[in-house]
C-alpha cells in the first residue's frame, strides 16, 4: 500500500511559526533587511506629531520596495498582493499588509531615502572581498515612458486646436447667455460641454508654454556658445544659427508626460516614447551601480560630466573613480577636458563598437576612405587608444555596464516607468538600480 505525507491543511500550528525558518539562510530577503537598516532615519518623511493611525516603519517600506523590485514586482497593487502570497515579501513586510495607495505614496515621497541608500549599501561590498572603486563605466539606455507616443503634438498643430477649442467655448458661452434670457430653457448640459473643451484647452496651453520655455532656454545656451566663440575665436565645424526664442513649428511635446520624448535605441529600431536612463557602473570586477540618473535628451552627448558627478556620492572609504570609460556617443571635447582637469582619465571609443560581428559570414563591405577628425581632442584620444592597455580598459565597458542594463530589463523585467515627470522618473530609476546592486552584492557575498 503506498505511503503519503500528511496533507491535513486544517491542522493548526502547535507553536507560533517563525517565518525566517521558511526561507533559506542565503535568501535575498535577509540581505535586503540588513542593508536597509543602514539608511538614516532623517532621510524619510515621518509624522513627528504622532497623530492619526500608526504608520508602517519607513525602513520596512523601503525594504519592501527594494525586495519587490529585485524580484520583478513593480506595481503597487502587485506588491500589495505579494504581501499575502509571497513568503519572502511577507517576511520583509513583517507580516503587515500595506495597501497599494500607501505603497504608491511612500514610493513618491521617499526618493531622498533611495538616494541615501546608495552610499550606505556599497560599503557592504568590502565584507566578501576588498572593494576599491577606480574605474567607472558610463552608458545610457532607453526605457519606455508611461505615455503613448500618439499623445504627442506639434507646436503649430497645438495652436490650431487651441483656436478651434476657443471658438467652441465662446459659442457655448453665447448659447448660455441666450438660454439665461429664455426662462423656458434648460441649460443643464452646458457645464459638461464646457468641461469637455476646457480640459484639452488647458493641456494645450500648458504644452505651448513648456515649448516656449524650452526655446528660451535653448536660445540662452546658444548665446553663451556664441559669446565663447567671440572670445576664443572661430572654431571648426558649422556655425550656429542666430538664437530664436520662439519654438519651431515641428517641435513636439507629449501631453501625458512632457518630460519624455521620441527616442530610439539605434537606427535599426523604431521610435518610442521613452526616457534616457543613465548609469555609472564599477568596472573593476564588482559590477555595482555607483550612480544613476535620467536625462530628457534622446542622445547621450553632453551627459558624461553629469553621470560622473553622481559617482562622487560614493563613500570616500571605497575610493574615487580615477578613470571613466565611455563610448563615442557620450563625450564631447569640453566634457573630456573638464574631467581631465579634475584628475580623471577619460577613455572614449572613437570608432564604432560592434559594427561587425566577430564571426560574420556576410561579404566584406567596400572600404571607406578614412576621414580626418575635425576636433583636436578626437585626434588625441585616437593616439591614446592605440595603446594596448587602453584598448583593454575600454573593452571593459561592454562587459560591465551593458550586462547591468540586461539584468534590469530581462532578469528583473523593468521595461517601462510607472511614474511621470523627470524628477519622479529619476527616483524610480534610482530605486531599480539600487535593487539591481542589491542582487549583485548578494551574489558576491555568496560566492
Amino acid at each position: 500500500m503506498p505511503k503519503f505525507l500528511q496533507r491535513d491543511r486544517s491542522q493548526p500550528f502547535l507553536l507560533p511559526p517563525d517565518m525566517r525558518d521558511w526561507l533559506p539562510a542565503d535568501d535575498l530577503a535577509h540581505f535586503v533587511l540588513e542593508a536597509v537598516e543602514r539608511v538614516p532615519m532623517d532621510s524619510f518623511q515621518v509624522n513627528e506629531r504622532g497623530t492619526g493611525s500608526a504608520q508602517c516603519h519607513p525602513r520596512t517600506m523601503l525594504a519592501l520596495l527594494v525586495h519587490c523590485c529585485a524580484n520583478g514586482i513593480f506595481g503597487s497593487r502587485r506588491i500589495e498582493r505579494a504581501t499575502h502570497r509571497d513568503i519572502g515579501v511577507r517576511h520583509v513586510a513583517a507580516n503587515c499588509h500595506p495597501d497599494h495607495d500607501t505603497i504608491c505614496t511612500f514610493r513618491r515621497n521617499s526618493f531622498d531615502a533611495v538616494s541615501a541608500a546608495f552610499p550606505e549599501v556599497l560599503p557592504l561590498a568590502k565584507e566578501p572581498k576588498p572593494l576599491r572603486v577606480g574605474t567607472a563605466s558610463v552608458d545610457g539606455t532607453k526605457v519606455d515612458a508611461n505615455a503613448n507616443r500618439r499623445n504627442g503634438i506639434r507646436h503649430d498643430r497645438a495652436g490650431e486646436l487651441r483656436e478651434r477649442l476657443r471658438g467652441g467655448i465662446e459659442g457655448l458661452l453665447d448659447r448660455a447667455e441666450r438660454d439665461d434670457a429664455d426662462a423656458a430653457s434648460e441649460p443643464q448640459g452646458l457645464p459638461e460641454e464646457l468641461k469637455r473643451r476646457e480640459t484639452p484647452k488647458a493641456k494645450l496651453d500648458k504644452a505651448r508654454a513648456e515649448l516656449k520655455r524650452r526655446a528660451k532656454a535653448r536660445a540662452e545656451c546658444e548665446r553663451k556658445v556664441e559669446a565663447r566663440e567671440q572670445r576664443e575665436g572661430p572654431r571648426k565645424g558649422k556655425r550656429i544659427k542666430a538664437p530664436a526664442e520662439e519654438p519651431r513649428d515641428e517641435e513636439r511635446i507629449n501631453l501625458t508626460d512632457a518630460d519624455s520624448s521620441l527616442m530610439r535605441r539605434s537606427r535599426r529600431h523604431e521610435c518610442r516614447q521613452a526616457c534616457n536612463a543613465q548609469a555609472a557602473v564599477d568596472a573593476d570586477g564588482s559590477q555595482l551601480v555607483l550612480g544613476s540618473r535620467v536625462s530628457v535628451s534622446a542622445s547621450d552627448r553632453n551627459e558624461l560630466v553629469a553621470d560622473v558627478a553622481d559617482v562622487a556620492a560614493v563613500p570616500a572609504a571605497l575610493g574615487a573613480a580615477d578613470r571613466v570609460l565611455a563610448d563615442g556617443g557620450c563625450a564631447t571635447g569640453s566634457e573630456v577636458l573638464q574631467l581631465e582637469g579634475r584628475g580623471v582619465e577619460v577613455l572614449v571609443a572613437t570608432g564604432a563598437e560592434g559594427q561587425r560581428r566577430r564571426h560574420d559570414f556576410r561579404p566584406e563591405p567596400p572600404p571607406k576612405p578614412a576621414k580626418e577628425p575635425r576636433a583636436d581632442w578626437i585626434k588625441a584620444m585616437q593616439e591614446r587608444m592605440e595603446l594596448p592597455e587602453n584598448r583593454a580598459h575600454c573593452r571593459l565597458r561592454r562587459q560591465t555596464v551593458e550586462p547591468v542594463f540586461g539584468i534590469v530589463k530581462q532578469a528583473m523585467g523593468f521595461r517601462q516607468f510607472l511614474l511621470r515627470g523627470v524628477e519622479k522618473v529619476e527616483g524610480e530609476w534610482k530605486l531599480v538600480t539600487l535593487a539591481c546592486s542589491c542582487r549583485r552584492l548578494h551574489r558576491l557575498m555568496l560566492a
